[in-house]
């Protein structure tokens, strides 16, 4: 069974499906934030859409970060590090490359595990 969570005009904000969770790239809802809260933001909308999932950031596997300007690393790692769980880090890749939104500096997507699906 595939179950899509919180479909826009486009595509799925998450879809589950054999035991996994694929999510799409998220994006801060204040693109005028800077990239530290844009990437708390993203996080926060990431534990709700694995919530809806039924899982959690514990079952987080993998994660891709992409940033508009990848010198807002140190930025994006501040949120990310106050928001991951050390005993449950997932694999992640970080680039640096163009958004679709200039007012975007951060986009994140990921795969998480979610036992019930």
């Amino acid at each position: 069974m595939i179950t899509r969570l919180a479909e826009e005009e486009r595509l799925s904000g998450a879809v589950a499906a054999g035991g996994f969770v694929w999510l799409a790239g998220q994006v801060a809802e204040d693109p005028e934030a800077d990239a530290e809260a844009q990437t708390a933001d993203i996080l926060r909308q990431i534990d709700a859409l694995l919530a809806v999932a039924g899982t959690d950031k514990r079952a987080f596997l993998s994660a891709t970060v992409v940033l508009a300007d990848i010198a807002d690393a140190p930025a994006m790692n501040r949120a990310w590090d106050a928001w991951l769980d050390p005993a449950h880090k997932p694999a992640r890749m970080t680039i640096g490359a163009r958004l679709a939104d200039p007012r975007w500096k951060v986009e994140i997507s990921g795969v998480a595990l979610a036992p019930g699906r």
